[in-house]
């Protein structure tokens, strides 16, 4: 289990938060789903770690009786011995050959605790760096739930500024298609139009006036020769 749990947060502290999030449609609410799944996760790491740790604990204590006991048996190997060599000097040789005995039977046991010993060292090792890298990858979770709830808030916020801003596009891009202003310019250009007419009449008007004025400034010349031929045939 605890191996298991290690790899998935791994699995979850490799993960981009970032790429993760600009792919949602929905930002707030895959940001509320990460949030549950980091904390189902912490959760799990937690009890596996606290398993792991309470393992060692067991390993530890187990490993301290069988040193104990294998000090102790030899501790009564070595008095069995010196009990032995006792009744041996003192000619009591059969009961000297069961003392011997006896501390064979304590090094036996000593022996058969001392292996213990060394297996729940090898195991205990191991045990300690399994827990060294579960505790890691708990703290390392831990860190990025942190950083997972800094860009939960920071996403809510630019997501309610985009939609704020989406409503100010909306009601600009409504108030241009009412906008007056088009209408007015093409009304301004009809009477553009209107106004060059009236100066074209007037031009037209004042032409006609010029001709007029013309002509009768030829019969006052017309009048005017006759006159002076009349005076000249008069001489």
């Amino acid at each position: 289990m605890a191996q298991t749990i290690l790899g998935r947060i791994g699995q979850l502290i490799q993960a981009n938060v970032n790429a993760i999030l600009d792919q949602a449609e929905d930002p707030e609410r895959m940001l509320d789903q990460l949030v549950r799944d980091y904390d189902k996760n912490i959760g799990e790491a937690e009890e596996a770690v606290a398993q792991t740790v309470g393992d060692l604990r067991l390993a530890e204590d187990d490993q301290k009786e069988a040193a104990s006991a294998a000090r102790e048996w030899g501790d009564k190997a070595a008095a069995a011995s010196r009990k032995a060599d006792e009744l041996r000097k003192g000619g009591t040789t059969a009961d000297a050959d069961k003392f011997d005995e006896l501390a064979k039977v304590a090094l036996r046991r000593q022996l058969g605790y001392e292996q213990q010993t060394k297996t729940l060292d090898a195991q205990i090792a191991r045990q300690r760096e399994l827990t060294e890298k579960l505790k890691d990858g708990l703290n390392k979770l831990r860190a990025k739930r942190a950083e997972l709830d800094q860009k939960r808030d920071e996403l809510v916020s630019r997501a309610k500024m985009a939609r704020a801003q989406t409503r100010v596009q909306a009601a600009a891009k409504a108030t241009s298609i009412m906008d007056p202003s088009g209408e007015l310019k093409r009304f301004e250009e009809r009477i553009r139009r209107q106004e060059a007419v009236t100066r074209g009449r007037e031009e037209v008007a004042a032409s006609s006036l010029e001709e007029q004025f013309e002509a009768l400034g030829e019969d006052e010349n017309k009048a005017e020769v006759e006159a002076r031929l009349a005076e000249l045939k008069r001489r």
